[in-house]
């Protein structure tokens, strides 16, 4: 879907004027979103997890993520400081949790509870971005705004308290 995503606004204005441009890619992202949340839910519910769907499910998601956080960013929807600071920490956590593995300690840096809240304000924060045009009189590209302000704190608090709580596995490893 990333592919389909960027190549959107590399569409000529002629076959895809600005607006609808946006409805396309928020209309990929999201399928992409919910067919993501749909397979795992799935997987899980009907018992066909994998280690390599566990391994690729989030590496996935953290692609799709950053090519959308980078189009933004060129899109002068997102500021690259912010974008800078999203994927950094995905990057580290992804990092952090690969160690982990090494060490056998996976459950110390499971996905939490801020973790999810942090992905669901991220996800609907990129989807009001790339959409960028009130609807039904919510402006959504200052909600969008707000909601990767908020993503990125929620970003910096989760990494952290992930660094917690495997600094001591890794002082000890």
């Amino acid at each position: 879907m990333i592919p389909l995503l960027v190549g959107t606004f590399y569409v000529g204005n002629e076959v895809l004027d600005p607006h609808e441009k946006n409805i396309f890619a928020t209309l990929v992202f999201l399928v992409a979103a919910l067919t993501d949340w749909l397979d795992g839910f799935l997987a899980r519910i009907l018992g066909q997890t994998s280690k390599f769907g566990a391994f690729l499910d989030p590496v996935a998601d953290k692609l799709m993520v950053t090519a959308a956080l980078i189009l933004l960013v060129y899109l002068d929807r997102v500021g690259l400081f912010i974008a800078m600071i999203i994927i950094g920490r995905e990057i580290a956590v992804s990092a952090l949790r690969e160690w982990m593995a090494i060490l056998g300690e996976t459950k110390s840096v499971a996905v939490s509870l801020l973790g999810k809240i942090k992905t669901v304000v991220q996800m609907l924060a990129i989807l009001m971005l790339l959409y960028k045009d009130p609807i039904f009189g919510l402006p959504t590209f200052e909600l969008g705004t707000w909601l990767v302000y908020a993503a990125t704190i929620l970003t910096l608090w989760s990494m952290f308290y992930y660094l917690k709580r495997a600094l001591p596995l890794i002082k000890n490893g």
